[in-house]
This record gives structure tokens, sequence and C-alpha cells, in this order.
């Protein structure tokens, strides 16, 4: 027996959960590691990303992604934090947009299986409340038993952190950012 059946066999019986948070840098980073790894062994995987936009900032991460063969999908691009002036019918928008997300998801791994699904900065739109923490809930609940999931993002909930299997928490100890240094293309972003 090979190791890749071995871990499709692993795989078939129950996919576990990932949480990448903290205040630090690296989650998307570990979670993108974390595909490139499961692509690599002939893994099918699926990156979302929340609150992000690759045609405004780049995030060439996803592009590799797509070369290797994985599924990327971009939902909710803006985040207030980001834009100046910010209506409430942009809030409204980026809310619905969150909760659209879930549901497509959802629908989407009824015709197509993931062994992998990373929703990327997630968390991002429980501590903003464009998503209320039950609907993620059971979304995660109700995933196919056999998906891996990984959750990042900044101020993980506890009622999440009880369901994961896997936690870690990046801690900025030291940043550039706090010395006045931009962000640099490849290595921030």
């Amino acid at each position: 027996m090979t190791m890749e059946t071995d871990n499709r066999d692993i795989l078939k019986e129950t996919g576990l959960i990932h949480v990448y948070t903290g205040t630090g840098k690296g989650k998307t980073t570990a979670a993108v590691g974390l595909a490139t790894r499961a692509l690599g062994s002939g893994l099918s995987v699926c990156y979302c990303s929340f609150h992000k936009d690759p045609e405004k900032y780049g995030y060439s991460e996803m592009e590799s992604l797509k070369k290797l063969g994985a599924h990327v999908i971009n939902f909710a691009k803006h985040h207030p934090h980001m834009e100046e002036n910010v209506s409430d019918a942009t809030i409204s928008k980026i809310t619905e947009e969150v909760n659209q997300a879930i549901d497509t998801l959802t629908t989407l791994m009824e015709s197509i299986h993931f062994d992998l699904l990373i929703l990327d900065e997630i968390f991002i739109s429980i501590r903003d409340n464009y998503l209320n923490e039950e609907k993620l809930i059971d979304f995660i609940e109700n995933r196919p038993r056999t998906t891996e999931l990984v959750l990042t993002g900044r101020g993980a909930t506890k009622k999440i952190l009880a369901l994961a299997h896997y936690i870690t928490n990046m801690e900025c100890v030291k940043h550039p950012y706090y010395d006045n240094l931009p962000s640099r293309k490849g290595i921030e972003y």
C-alpha cells in the first residue's frame, strides 16, 4: 500500500478542521502551504478567500494555486477597513456577499468533492458581523464528512476553536509594520 493510498483512506474516514488565527503574520501562508502539499499529493483543493481583492492587491499565491490545479474563488472582495467613507449600503452588500458565499459553497460541495477546503480570512466575517457565527458552525458541521477544512483569520471564536482538531495561533512578536515600513509584494502580500 502506498502513502497516497494511506492518505486517501484516512480522508475517506474523516476530514479534520484546522484553524490558523492570531495577530501574527503567516495564517494565509500556512493555509497555502497546506494546499500546495495536498495538491502535490494528488488531493483536490478549493481555496476561497474573503475580504481580499486580487485585482487590486495581487495576491499572487492565488495564481500559483490555480496553476497547481486548485479551484480558487474570491468572495466579498471589499472590507471597510481598506476603504474610506464606507456607507451602510456597502456594509449591507458585504454582509449579503459573505452569506451568499456560504450558500454557494454548500451547493458547490453537493456536486464537487474537495479533499481540502480553505476559507481564508473567514474569521473577519465573524468578527465584523458580516456572518453569523452559527451559520458558519452549521456549515462546518454539515460539510462533507471527508472534507478537510482550514479556517483562517484573526479572532477565531471559542465555539469554532472547540470544533477544531488543529489550532495554530500566530503571535506577532515583532513586525516591520510597527516601524512604519510598508508591506512588500511577495512577502506580506
